[in-house]
């Protein structure tokens, strides 16, 4: 194999969607969120490194939900019954998951150089907003499949089961955190310690989900998901 067939070879393999990528992706930006909404943490480093870290971590969530997209399947199965089509849970799991990390791409980005209200209503939480949304229904299709393709909602053995739960409760707790950061006309925000509790549960519950179905190397380095 020549030395370009090599280099081919590697970008192919760096660049191939894999399950390992995307919980990774997932888990270091639920890390840097984490530490941005980390009790103490804006005091003592600012609220520019929270925001800082917000920032990048928005950025892992995006290429991980890319990636979780990409890897998706098809948008649509046929059936048997009404128009013959019907849209994939997998993947409308997936779109509204990807859809919620490009829209807190836009709010840790605008957040960065907000310095007005407007801007801080239309641009960091209203997208904070739609991305919590987003979420949610994220969250809640991927528990209804679970359940529907399972046949139960008790499986405490199945990583999957604790992987769809977790996720669950970091999507509430993000919605709860999007509330308490609401930015009123006068330029208060409505709870900032609900806003930064909610965003640090969030962010951990996002890291375990991902933590507990991350595939796990083989003993030649090399694993089904890497």
């Amino acid at each position: 194999m020549s030395i370009a067939d090599t280099g081919s070879s590697g970008l192919a393999r760096v660049l191939t969607p894999t399950l390992r990528k995307q919980c990774w992706g997932f888990m270091i930006g639920s890390a840097l969120f984490a530490l941005g909404s980390a009790p103490g943490f804006g005091q003592w480093a600012g609220a520019s490194a929270s925001n800082l870290a917000y920032f990048v971590g928005a950025w892992f969530f995006t290429a991980a939900g890319l990636i979780q997209l990409l890897m998706s399947g098809a948008r649509t199965v046929p059936v048997a019954y009404g128009t013959g089509t019907m849209v994939r849970a997998e993947w409308l799991t997936a779109a509204s998951q990807s859809l919620g990390t490009v829209l807190f791409n836009v709010s840790t980005t605008a957040a960065i150089a907000a310095h007005s209200v407007p801007a801080e209503r239309h641009l960091v939480w209203s997208p904070d907003a739609g991305g919590s949304i987003a979420f949610l229904v994220s969250g809640a299709v991927a528990y209804v499949a679970y359940y529907r393709a399972n046949g139960t909602n008790w499986a405490p053995r199945d990583s999957g089961w604790w992987s769809v739960q977790i996720n669950w409760v970091g999507c509430v707790a993000f919605a709860v955190s999007a509330v308490g950061a609401y930015v009123t006309r006068t330029g208060v925000t409505v709870d900032t310690v609900v806003a930064n509790v909610g965003t640090f549960i969030g962010a951990l519950c996002f890291f375990f989900a991902s933590l507990v179905v991350l595939p796990r190397r083989s003993s030649a380095g090399v694993g089904a998901g890497s």
